[in-house]
């Protein structure tokens, strides 16, 4: 059998994925601003040229040093990630781990800390897209700065979905990506630094020289914001300017309002075809919604039966949310047409699987949720 010619190779074609221009080095502080007022903060704000997981390493890494006193509060695996970052850095750590797939308590909280009254540092994932379900960052932020403590908070999922006030919730760091309620891209980070947070983070032994070091960062806020350290990813930044764009065109709080009334109209959805969401009203996130599978099949199985309709399904992630399937709700799917797809195809998907799925029902509640 003869083997095909390769095809012939353009290599003159102009795409716009290569070769792009840099970015102007004077209009990363421009960002870096836009950015402190998403977070209503006057707090300094660092631009890491990577994915927030690296951004969440970087702040464990340089706040960890043996003799640190941390509370970590586990509602997924990002949390425990976490908790090992910290205590790699010989800091100790306590933890405090939520009911597999559920929110923290603030009981549960404050009973850590008063078991504990010596921590210096408490983290915690605000929303959790893995489960779908949202921790009370409100009240455990006020109990963290009554005693004192700074405060870390991953907020990935939740910039843009939650209300997020900074400098109100007196939150020492927040981490943020711009992949999700934003819908931007996933390869840069951001995250807000207290001068609390700057003062942790200078302590003797803090490590140097290395990207996950925010005292390296911080040279480019002393240097006058200029060009940041390290070669930068120009369409990773002209991208996150367009996110930009188009979050301050729409309006924060109308951004927040969209994503409330996704997640609003999908759990009345749920609930009329017959599924009870995994979290409560308190607890859920706006993002991603989440409801147990029948006791009589998996998400795996109810997911393939819906895989030809397309639409979004997709399983939980980490202990507790095994069998969970997600309703994704995020950035430019928090409108009525994906919400009504999705729950509808759960339905046809119940029903394909010889399991009762009342559409009609789902369908004329979320339509009475987007006519109010």
């Amino acid at each position: 059998m003869t083997t095909p010619p390769a095809p012939a190779r353009n290599i003159d074609r102009w795409t716009p994925l290569l070769d792009p221009p840099a970015f102007p080095p004077d209009r990363y502080a421009l960002i870096a601003d836009r950015i402190k007022a998403l977070l209503m903060t006057e707090n300094d704000v660092l631009l890491i040229q990577a994915e927030a997981v690296v951004a969440l390493e970087a702040v464990a890494t340089s706040i960890a040093r043996p003799g640190l006193k941390a509370l970590n509060i586990v509602t997924s695996p990002y949390g425990g990630w976490f908790g090992k970052w910290l205590a790699r850095g010989g800091a100790d750590v306590v933890t405090l781990a939520a009911e597999p797939a559920r929110a923290v308590t603030i009981d549960a909280v404050r009973q850590a800390l008063d078991a504990a009254p010596d921590s210096a540092v408490l983290a915690l994932v605000h929303a959790e897209s893995a489960s779908g379900i949202c921790n009370p960052l409100d009240e455990i932020a006020e109990l963290a700065r009554s005693r004192g403590i700074v405060t870390v908070v991953d907020a990935v999922a939740s910039i843009g979905g939650h209300p997020l006030d900074i400098d109100a919730l007196g939150i020492d760091i927040a981490v943020i990506g711009p992949q999700k309620a934003l819908a931007g891209p996933a390869g840069v980070s951001a995250l807000s630094i207290s001068p609390a947070a700057w003062k942790l983070v200078s302590e003797e032994n803090s490590p140097r020289d290395s990207i996950l070091s925010l005292l390296d960062q911080r040279a480019w806020i002393e240097s006058g914001r200029a060009a940041l350290p390290g070669t930068t990813a120009p369409l990773e930044f002209f991208a996150l300017e367009a996110a930009l764009d188009r979050i301050e065109a729409e309006g924060v709080a109308a951004t927040v309002a969209r994503h409330a009334k996704a997640s609003h109209a999908t759990r009345a959805g749920l609930q009329a075809l017959g599924a009870m969401p995994w979290a409560s009203d308190r607890t859920t996130s706006r993002l991603v919604t989440t409801v147990e599978a029948p006791a009589t099949s998996t998400p795996s199985e109810i997911i393939a039966a819906a895989s030809d309709l397309g639409c979004e399904l997709t399983s939980g992630v980490g202990p507790g949310a095994e069998r969970l399937v997600r309703f994704n709700h995020t950035g430019n799917r928090a409108r009525f047409e994906t919400v009504l797809s999705a729950v509808t195809a759960y339905g046809i998907a119940l029903q394909r699987l010889g399991l009762k799925a009342d559409i009609g029902s789902a369908a004329a509640a979320i339509a009475a949720a987007y006519a109010d």
